[in-house]
């Protein structure tokens, strides 16, 4: 058992209820709110709040000053219901930014997974699912229900609409409005989204292996500059490239696409994608 000594400045508000695990840190004027679960060496920031109730935050987070986590939904459906926010280990909430527990219409459960950074001011709405890895630059916005896969980056001042999915490794530019899905592996970009390729440099830097690099190159090219609509480019995928991993992984993102995707080339925004074409 960890024999770590908590540290609660004495200008912090903490509920009794709330649950502090060994070597927590609680800055000046902090916030901490009845039912809040706090991990292992978690560590919030001077002036910041986390509330609930059923607010749980994994180890090692770090929550910055005037951080809002675990506030109520911002739904004009919401009446007060039970609803939580779970957070795993090792995020980095900066400044201001903020993240709503969920709704009942919505499942009732935000959550975010582990070694994720959110940049100052950016935000996460209710019922959102947000996986591991990923970055929200300063101001990225999630509307409610969006989920958005491992190793995703979100750029500065950009829009997720309700329920829409961004993939694994996929690069949202900053300033998009997003509307539709964004395909894994890609860079998707502008107020009229298109598709910029592949995402190469993101997927070096992550470690992807070049083999797995070459098949997307190859599935990317029958989808979006092969001329073929999207269920002749799946059949081709699924001719020449499954059996791979990230292959299937992509071609199942395509199939459950609710929304239709963001397929244009840069030349022709706007255009969208989706299984049944």
């Amino acid at each position: 058992m960890s024999t770590l000594a908590q540290e609660v400045h004495p200008s912090a508000l903490v509920d009794p209820s709330a649950e502090l695990a060994a070597g927590v840190r609680v800055g000046p004027n902090a916030v901490i709110g009845a039912g809040v679960r706090l991990g292992e060496g978690t560590e919030i920031g001077a002036g910041a709040q986390v509330v609930g109730p059923d607010t749980i935050v994994g180890r090692e987070n770090r929550i910055f000053p005037y951080s809002c986590i675990g506030f109520d939904p911002q739904d004009l459906k919401f009446e007060g219901e039970d609803s939580k926010l779970v957070i795993g280990d090792r995020n980095l909430f900066r400044e201001f930014s903020t993240v709503n527990r969920g709704t009942g219409f919505g499942g009732g459960v935000t959550e975010i997974g582990s070694d994720n950074l959110f940049m100052a001011y950016s935000h996460v709405a209710h019922d959102c699912h947000v996986g591991d890895r990923c970055v929200f630059t300063n101001c990225a916005t999630l509307a409610g229900h969006v989920t958005v896969h491992d190793d995703a980056t979100i750029g500065a001042f950009s829009a997720v609409h309700q329920f829409t999915r961004v993939g694994r490794h996929a690069y949202i530019g900053g300033y998009t409005v997003l509307t539709m899905d964004a395909l894994p592996y890609v860079k998707t970009v502008g107020q009229k989204p298109a598709c910029y390729g592949l995402n190469s440099i993101g997927l070096r830097r992550k470690g992807v292996a070049p083999d797995a690099r070459r098949r997307l190159g190859e599935a990317m090219r029958f989808l979006l500059s092969s001329g073929l609509n999207t269920s002749q480019a799946l059949e081709k995928i699924r001719a020449e490239l499954s059996g791979h991993e990230e292959i299937d992984y992509l071609v199942e993102f395509i199939e459950g696409s609710e929304r239709g995707f963001v397929k244009a080339p840069p030349g022709k925004r706007g255009e969208r994608g989706g299984g049944g074409e």
